[in-house]
């Protein structure tokens, strides 16, 4: 099974200002371009997602999934609210517990999602490629990309795509 990061950082590495708004990744987008995140979710079989991230997607004017299945990993939350019970389930157990249900499911593809989640998953050797889009811009501080890790990982370039706006996606793998 592969697990995936995709994800969008300043070119000083931060997903998210210091109080998790994402306000400088939406301006500098091109509304005519999806840097290839159709292409990538029709892959996806499964979200896992962290409660910081959640909460962030509650905002938003609709739920951004579809019918994907979306799991949403909190030692916090206690019951999701009413209008996302169809949506999404709730799981605050065992990351490689978590894998090996899945996979037993059936599930081909995971997307994780949030700093904490992907951080997570990097530790413990499941996450299988990586795809990062920089946005040019510098925030000076916020939440890092990757936050501290036990040992170095190796990782290999696998393509990089530069648009037209200045946003730089590269995809790298893991464990090859």
């Amino acid at each position: 099974m592969k697990v995936s990061a995709y994800m969008a950082a300043s070119i000083d590495g931060y997903i998210a200002r210091e109080n998790g708004e994402i306000d400088w990744l939406i301006e500098g987008e091109n509304r005519e371009e999806d840097y290839g995140y159709a292409e990538f979710i029709a892959t996806v079989s499964c979200l896992i997602i962290g409660r910081n991230t959640f909460e962030k997607i509650l905002s938003f004017p609709e739920w951004p999934y579809g019918n994907k299945r979306v799991i949403v990993l909190s030692r916090t939350i206690k019951q999701l609210p009413s209008a996302i019970i169809n949506k999404a389930e709730l799981c605050g157990g065992d990351l490689l517990n978590l894998v090996e249900r899945l996979s037993s499911e059936g599930e081909e593809r995971l997307y994780i999602d949030g700093g904490m989640i992907i951080q997570s998953f990097l530790k413990l050797g499941l996450v299988t490629d990586i795809t990062i889009t920089r946005i040019p811009i510098l925030l000076g501080k916020g939440i890092p990309l990757f936050g501290f890790l036990d040992s170095d990982i190796k990782i290999n370039h696998v393509a990089t795509n530069v648009f037209d706006n200045g946003f730089v996606q590269s995809k790298y793998l893991l464990n090859a």
